[in-house]
C-alpha cells in the first residue's frame, strides 16, 4: 500500500519531456519532487508563476514564493511570474498538457467531485473547473477509501461535481486505474494489496487489465 508519496512518485511515471503541467493542491504538489531524470517538465500554478521547482528546503523557504495552495515553492532557471489573468488564460487556451488533481470523489465514467462539501465552508472552487474543462490529460491523485473506509471510487458522485467525464487516470494507495467504457480498469496494485481486497474497496464498476502488474516506484 502506498502513502502520499508513493502516489507522487508513481504519477511522476506519467511525465513526458515537455508537457506543461498544472498540480492540484494536496498530493499533486508532491509530483514536483519526482521529476524523472532526464525530462524537461515545466509546471504551472493559477496565481502565476510558470516553471515551479522543488519543494523548497528549510534554508532556501521564501514566504513571498507560493503556488496556488499557498505552499512555498522554488523556482527553475527561466520561471516567469505573471497575473491570474494570464494564468488562467494559457489553462483556458489549452496549452496545459496535464493536470493532476485531488479529488473527494471519482465515476467510473470520469466524472470528478473535488471541491466542496455540502455544509462546509469554502473559500471558492478555484480553479479546478477551468482546469477540468481545459487540459488535455487529468490524472486524480487521492486516498481509495474515506476516513470510514468507505469507496471513494464510486458508480456515481455523489458531491457537487466539478467536471464531467473528464478523468483519464486514477492513482490510490491501492492502484492505478484507467477510466473506460466499462469503468475502472486496473492496470497496477500497490505492493502489499491484493485484487481481492481492491475490488472490496472499489464501488464503481471495475475491471481487471489483462496485463495488470504489481506497481513499482
Amino acid at each position: 500500500m502506498l502513502d502520499k508519496f508513493g502516489i507522487a512518485q508513481r504519477i511522476a511515471k506519467e511525465l513526458q519531456d515537455g508537457y506543461y503541467v498544472n498540480l492540484g493542491i494536496g498530493i499533486p504538489t508532491l509530483v514536483a519532487n519526482y521529476v524523472p531524470e532526464g525530462i524537461e517538465v515545466i509546471l504551472q500554478s493559477e496565481n502565476g508563476l510558470l516553471g515551479i521547482g522543488p519543494y523548497p528546503f528549510e534554508d532556501q523557504v521564501d514566504a513571498d514564493l507560493i503556488n496556488a495552495g499557498k505552499q512555498t515553492v522554488t523556482t527553475t532557471k527561466g520561471s516567469s511570474f505573471f497575473d491570474s489573468a494570464m494564468s488562467f488564460g494559457m489553462i483556458r487556451s489549452g496549452r496545459v498538457d496535464l493536470t493532476v488533481l485531488g479529488a473527494m470523489e471519482v465515476a467510473d465514467n470520469g466524472d470528478i467531485a473535488n471541491w466542496k462539501i455540502p455544509g462546509k465552508m469554502v473559500k471558492g472552487m478555484g480553479g479546478a473547473m477551468d482546469l477540468v474543462a481545459s487540459a488535455k490529460n487529468i490524472i486524480v491523485a487521492m486516498q481509495h477509501v474515506n476516513k470510514a473506509g468507505e469507496s471513494k471510487l464510486l458508480k456515481q458522485c455523489s458531491l457537487p461535481i466539478t467536471g464531467l467525464a473528464c478523468v483519464k487516470k486514477v492513482v490510490t494507495e491501492l492502484g492505478v486505474f484507467n477510466i473506460t467504457d466499462q469503468g475502472f480498469e486496473l492496470l497496477e496494485y500497490a505492493p502489499g494489496v491484493t485484487i481481492d481486497y481492491i475490488k472490496s474497496k472499489t464501488e464503481g464498476r471495475l475491471v481487471i487489465s489483462n496485463s495488470v502488474f504489481e506497481m513499482s516506484i
